[in-house]
């Protein structure tokens, strides 16, 4: 049975969870909807990346007087980022973490997206800039994992999992659910987490996380996890390798693998689902 996520005695210790950064993998029972969470009282207090320095990292990020000389819509994203307006925070990240327009700095990245959830983890999941707090958590979550070299941030898996847990439970978010999936199937130490795995990675599914179709595709067509259903597991990898980046090499060659093995059944079969599916019908 699915639980509420919402019942307060699981909130707070939670929330203890989040605060002193204990691993609260043994607790998302109660979270396994990943819709938006509402009332008055269903937010939880945020995991900053060191408990105790939320404010600090306000005031962390130096000027960038150099580069916002060059390129003035730099200098107005930083005001904005200064005034505390998240999208300024978010966009000024993204190009920290990518190199776009700014020296690639990945601390300072972290330090743009730790600013966006340790002041937003609170607000309404229907809020406009709710989206870009959840992703905020996702990409604090995807640091975490491998860690941030030469700086404090060091790898932290059970860290991912809470900011991966948080953004895919309380705003519902298909990344973090897709994350947090494959963390509980990648190191699946019991049939228990490989089930909780199986079901976040299905809510991902149903919001057509291209990615996450893709993953259970593979479970699916070849029985991980799951009883074998190779028609469906064909027509989710069908659905993913439609929509994979070019980078997604990985989507293509399970796809392709998958359509060597399958019987001219299966291929018809999955193709047939795959229409019922553009037609939205999810069964």
């Amino acid at each position: 049975m699915i639980h509420e996520v919402g019942k307060p005695g699981t909130r707070r210790l939670i929330a203890v969870a989040l605060i002193t950064g204990a691993a609260i993998a043994a607790n998302v029972a109660n979270a396994f909807e990943g819709n938006p969470v509402t009332g008055p009282d269903a937010a939880l207090p945020i995991a900053s990346p060191h408990p105790g320095t939320a404010p600090a990292l306000k005031k962390a990020t130096p000027p960038v007087a150099a580069a916002a000389a060059i390129n003035p819509s730099l200098s107005a994203l930083q005001y904005a980022a200064e005034d505390g307006h998240p999208v300024a925070q978010w966009k000024l990240g993204q190009m920290y973490a990518a190199g776009d327009g700014v020296a690639q700095d990945n601390m300072r990245a972290f330090e743009y997206f730790s600013r966006i959830a340790s002041a937003h983890a609170e607000d309404n999941p229907a809020a406009p800039q709710a989206s870009i707090v959840a992703r905020a958590f996702v990409a604090l979550g995807r640091y975490y994992l491998d860690g941030i070299p030469n700086s404090k941030v060091v790898a932290d898996p059970d860290r991912a999992r809470e900011m991966f847990h948080y953004a895919a439970s309380y705003f519902g978010n298909a990344d973090a659910q897709y994350n947090l999936a494959r963390l509980f199937l990648d190191n699946s130490a019991s049939p228990r987490e490989a089930k909780s795995g199986v079901r976040w990675l299905s809510l991902a599914v149903q919001k057509n996380h291209y990615q996450a179709q893709a993953l259970m595709g593979q479970l699916m067509f070849n029985g991980d996890y799951l009883p074998r259903q190779a028609a469906r597991g064909l027509m989710y990898l069908t659905l993913a390798r439609d929509s994979a980046a070019p980078g997604d090499t990985w989507i293509r060659e399970s796809y392709s693998n998958a359509m060597k093995k399958a019987s001219e059944n299966d291929r018809t079969m999955a193709l047939q689902m795959l229409e019922r599916w553009v037609r939205g019908q999810r069964d």
